[in-house]
């Protein structure tokens, strides 16, 4: 039996804390972030009249979701060193593969605004190519995750299948925002898109769904033993139910789209969201409360009171100010988006 420590001393709620402060920032960034790496895959599949206003819908937001991955790093940098030691090391492959397609990515952004016309189309090439690497690195790191890091051909090959699912996923995320904030042409081929990724996501929840109890005995009864497995059933029937929901709204939306009426534009990538919440809920309550599966537990992982404290204080002050400057924003760019809007 895991022993807990007490949770009234700093040393037992400040690492708690911490996990918390982890757990959303990665959430933010992977839906934040999400979105606008689906809009990136996408991009090569638009004609070039679509492009323009495809970057133009996240040329506001897109450097500032990818301050929750900073935010997320560097929590576990400095909260929990010793399990950033671990995880680096066992995925120092792939995070550097997600860094190059990150800055590939940003580069790319900056310059196609800027390119002649006969250099534009490789930028464009550019920037889909730094979306699809980070996507797929971030699938296969949450792949191996799963599985406690095994290694074998087994391992592998489910990482890999994830990678896969995951760019569904993030393409559903890319094609709900594009749905909520284009018209025209572009939004019905969006439509299209999304019903296109919606069962891949499916099939990737599934796959982390079966294989994280199989993983981990832990995990396993933590599921699966009385009373749980009745009071946690609806994750799952919620999940099923959301991908019903967004399922018949991509079936309706084109003939309302049609009419000019745009009543439940936002539906699906509202039921995208809630997708990936529940999906990282039933993650984070399986793993808990450890950072490395079954091998080192956040408390064992963090760093000393002391630090923990100064570090709180930091993250007490970046938190609202990364937060807030977010919504505002999202804010101020609402609407539909127009081409080149952004600079």
């Amino acid at each position: 039996m895991l022993e807990m420590p007490d949770l009234m001393t700093p040393a037992g709620w400040l690492p708690l804390a911490f996990y918390i402060l982890l757990g959303l920032s990665m959430l933010a960034y992977v839906i934040l972030d999400g979105y606008d790496l689906g809009v990136g895959i996408l991009l090569r599949r638009a004609p070039d009249a679509h492009k323009d206003v495809m970057v133009a819908s996240i040329g506001p937001f897109w450097d500032a979701n990818e301050t929750w991955l900073v935010l997320g790093v560097g929590l576990l940098m400095t909260a929990f060193p010793l399990a950033h030691g671990v995880i680096l090391s066992a995925l120092y492959l792939p995070v550097a593969l997600m860094l190059l397609g990150l800055c590939l990515r940003g580069v790319a952004f900056k310059f196609r605004s800027k390119a002649a016309p006969e250099h534009k189309a490789a930028w464009n090439q550019a920037f889909w190519a730094g979306s699809l690497i980070a996507t797929l690195a971030q699938g296969f790191m949450l792949g191996s995750m799963v599985l406690g890091f095994a290694s074998g051909w087994a391992a592998f090959v489910f990482a890999c299948l994830i990678a896969v699912c995951l760019v569904a996923g993030y393409c559903l995320l890319g094609a709900g925002w594009l749905i909520f904030k284009t018209s025209g042409e572009l939004q019905q081929q969006a439509l299209r898109w999304a019903k296109a990724s919606l069962w891949w996501t499916a099939l990737g929840i599934a796959a982390v769904s079966l294989a994280t109890p199989f993983a981990s005995e832990r995990i396993f009864d933590k599921w699966f033993s009385l009373p749980w497995v009745v009071l946690l059933a609806p994750i799952p029937l919620m999940t099923a139910l959301l991908f019903v929901l967004a399922a018949r709204s991509l079936q309706r939306l084109p003939t309302r789209l049609l009419q000019g009426n745009e009543y439940g534009t936002s539906v699906p990538f509202a039921c995208a969201i809630g997708i990936f919440l529940l999906a990282f809920y039933g993650l984070a309550y399986s793993l808990f409360p450890y950072l490395v599966m079954d091998q080192m537990t956040l408390w064992q992982a963090a760093a000393s009171p002391d630090a923990l404290w100064l570090i709180f204080i930091g993250a007490c002050v970046m938190l609202p100010i990364i937060a807030g400057s977010s919504l505002f924003v999202y804010r101020v760019f609402g609407g539909k988006a127009h081409v080149m809007d952004y600079t």
